[in-house]
């Protein structure tokens, strides 16, 4: 008699293969508007930023009025502007943003390194300001301290700032330009740079009579006798400023 093949005849089923962890979600890149009136250079700071992986433009200006426009459509979470823009001051315009968007982080970008321009505008409500001389890294550096609820101030406005704070002021002394109004300071600083009545007028969007108005106060405060002392004076600061802070490479 025939034995019966007894082996088990059940069809074999594999075991699932261990399923993959799969990866955690990306992170949301942070948003970046910038405000630039000059397009060269605001497609350049567009290419840098765009190439990190956490960062992306979500908009761009050319002035403040775009700026303000652009706003009301979106809302980024970082707002890098130029100090120096026609048709309204810098530090008008971070006051303006700061009351409107009192959650948006801003960091200025600006040719002028003076440690004025830097405290004024971290008053005014901005939470960071750079030199256009910087590099591209340390712009990058900014950028991610400021969105993570930080100060960023460049090396050399940081050293000049600490040094002044350590440097005990001088009983008596006379009034000086800290003393200025904001507006008074953005024409202080472009009667050093040269020019006119008429052309501060144009450059701030006011009329030719404001101007001399604020020109007035600015001698005033500065206890200066007429306007030929105050140009002089005013061109001699800037001198001094530019040096004290040369362009970087």
């Amino acid at each position: 008699m025939k034995s019966k093949d007894k082996r088990d005849t059940k069809a074999v089923v594999p075991e699932p293969a261990a399923s993959a962890t799969p990866p955690p979600p990306a992170a949301p890149r942070r948003r970046v508007m910038l405000v630039e009136d000059h397009p060269i250079l605001r497609l350049g700071l567009a290419q840098l930023i765009g190439r990190e992986s956490d960062l992306e433009i979500c908009g761009e200006a050319g002035n403040p009025a775009e700026a303000m426009t652009l706003l009301d459509k979106i809302v980024p979470d970082l707002l890098l502007t130029d100090m120096n823009m026609p048709g309204r001051s810098g530090m008008e315009f971070v006051r303006d943003i700061r009351a409107r968007f009192p959650d948006l982080a801003i960091l200025i970008l600006s040719m002028n390194g003076e440690d004025l321009h830097a405290e004024r505008a971290l008053k005014a409500g901005a939470q960071g300001y750079i030199m256009k001389g910087a590099g591209g890294e340390e712009l990058m550096v900014a950028i991610r301290k400021v969105l993570g609820g930080g100060i960023y101030l460049s090396p050399a406005i940081t050293e000049k700032v600490v040094k002044s704070l350590g440097r005990p002021a001088k009983a008596g002394s006379q009034p000086g330009i800290a003393d200025l109004t904001d507006r008074e300071f953005e024409v202080f600083r472009l009667i050093g740079q040269g020019m006119t009545t008429r052309e501060i007028a144009g450059e701030l969007g006011l009329s030719p009579k404001t101007v001399d108005v604020h020109r007035g106060h600015i001698k005033d405060k500065l206890k200066l006798p007429d306007s030929t002392a105050l140009i002089h004076y005013a061109t001699r600061w800037m001198e001094t400023e530019q040096n004290a802070f040369p362009p970087q490479g």
